[in-house]
Formats: C-alpha cells, sequence, structure tokens
C-alpha cells in the first residue's frame, strides 16, 4: 500500500486526460459533419480526429482502466462497496461509449457518416452525465438513487431537446 496513493494520483490524471477526449472528440465530429462540403476544412478535422483519440485517448483509456484495476488490487474491499460497483458499471458504459467514438471517427474518415451535427451533440452528452455520476458515487461513497434518477432524466430531456430542435436551414 505503500504507492497507493501516487497510483490513485496517476489513475486521476489519466481519467482526467481520457475524460478531456471524451467531450472533445464528439465536437469535432459536429464540425465534421457540419462542414463536410468542405474537403480542405474536414482533411484538417480527420488529423486532429486521429490524433486526438490515439495519441491522448486510446492511450489515457488504457492508463485509466490499469490504474484503476491495480487500485482494486491493492484494495479488493472496494469491491464490496455498492458505490464501487456502481462506478465500475459506469465505467463499462465509457468504455463502451469510447469505442463508439473511434467506430464513429472510422465512418467519418471514409465519409460515409450519415449521423448530423444534431446527433452528435446530443452524442456529446453522454460523457458528461457519465461523469456526473461517477464524481458523485466517488466522493459521497453511496448511490444517491433519486439524485441517479433525476441526473439521468434530465440529461434524457437535455438529449431530447437536442435531437427535436429544428434545424435553421442557411441562406
Amino acid at each position: 500500500m505503500s504507492y497507493y496513493l501516487e497510483i490513485l494520483s496517476f489513475h486521476i490524471i489519466a481519467v482526467l486526460s481520457w475524460m478531456s477526449v471524451l467531450f472533445y472528440m464528439p465536437r469535432l465530429f459536429v464540425y465534421h459533419q457540419e462542414h463536410k462540403d468542405s474537403k480542405e476544412f474536414t482533411d484538417v478535422i480527420k488529423i486532429q480526429e486521429s490524433k486526438i483519440y490515439g495519441v491522448i485517448g486510446f492511450p489515457a483509456k488504457i492508463a485509466t482502466i490499469l490504474s484503476g484495476a491495480t487500485l482494486i488490487y491493492l484494495n479488493p474491499t472496494l469491491l464490496e462497496q455498492d458505490w464501487m460497483l456502481a462506478k465500475l458499471f459506469m465505467l463499462v458504459l465509457l468504455v463502451i461509449y469510447s469505442f463508439s467514438m473511434e467506430y464513429f471517427r472510422k465512418v467519418l474518415k471514409r465519409d460515409a457518416c450519415t449521423q448530423t451535427g444534431q446527433f452528435f451533440r446530443a452524442y456529446n452528452e453522454i460523457p458528461t452525465l457519465l461523469a456526473i455520476l461517477i464524481v458523485v458515487f466517488v466522493i459521497m461513497k453511496s448511490v444517491p438513487l433519486y439524485f441517479s434518477i433525476f441526473i439521468t432524466l434530465f440529461f434524457g430531456f437535455i438529449i431530447y431537446k437536442i435531437l427535436t430542435k429544428e434545424v435553421k436551414s442557411e441562406g
């Protein structure tokens, strides 16, 4: 346990790095789709998407998972706590979300994406919701059911409003 705090510090830094990518990549997807008629612009965005995911996102995700697994290995009693199990469930959802970002990145790279900028604006809300839940679970060392339901419904409403907003045509 002598290195526990150092590993925890590294874990938090890895999480911050990974979350920055999870928050930023969908914004690039919005710009990509909304400017898909400009090849020069999308060529630059494609490079950014590739480098951000490959150089920062994927390594930060692996660092997050490995450092978190090490912390659990060093303190296995964490797995006896409901908040940790809920946090791990949110982590699984973030990993799935991360893989979906890589899927969309590859589809966008091929210029074959049928999703709209509006879709990616809504899609961008998912890591925020999961991050809020994780932080609350970790800080409170519990799973506040009413808060979790409320914040999930609130974000569901936000996503609904984004997806149903009428897009104004230019011109």
